[in-house]
C-alpha cells in the first residue's frame, strides 16, 4: 500500500516498519541530485523533524519523518550514487522507520496525490 505526503514522500508500509521515498514529482522539481545525507540508524525521530538533506544542482532541500517512530535502515547506496533518485525514485528509498502508529489514514492515495501536483 503506498501513501504519499503533501512534502511529496511516497511511504510503502511493510510489516511493521514504513519504507520512505520521494515522488518522482520532487525528483523533477530538485533536478540532478549531487548529496544525499542520510539519518542514522536507531535514531529516534518526531512526525515533522528534518531527517534527510539532499542537495541538487538547483537547490538544498530536507525530508522529514513522516510520522514518529525509530530509524530501522537507511539507503546506502544513495550516499555513494544520490543520482539514483533521479533515476527511479521509486526504487531509490531513503530509509525505512518503525512507526509508534501503523495508521496511515491520515496520508494521501494516488488519485488525491495526483490531484495535489496537477
Amino acid at each position: 500500500m503506498l501513501k504519499y505526503t503533501e512534502d511529496h514522500e511516497w511511504l510503502k508500509l511493510e510489516g511493521d516498519e514504513i519504507t520512505v521515498g520521494i515522488t518522482a514529482h520532487a525528483s523533477e522539481q530538485l533536478g540532478d541530485v549531487v548529496f544525499i545525507e542520510l539519518p542514522e540508524v536507531g535514531r529516534e525521530v518526531e512526525a515533522g523533524e528534518e531527517i534527510v538533506v539532499i542537495e541538487s544542482v538547483k537547490a538544498a532541500s530536507d525530508i522529514v519523518a513522516p510520522v514518529a517512530g525509530v530509524i530501522t535502515a537507511v539507503n546506502e547506496v544513495l550516499a555513494d550514487a544520490p543520482g539514483g533518485v533521479n533515476d527511479d525514485p521509486m526504487a531509490a528509498w531513503f530509509f525505512k522507520i518503525k512507526p509508534a502508529s501503523t495508521d496511515l489514514s491520515g496520508f494521501m492515495d494516488e488519485a488525491a496525490y495526483n490531484v495535489l501536483i496537477g
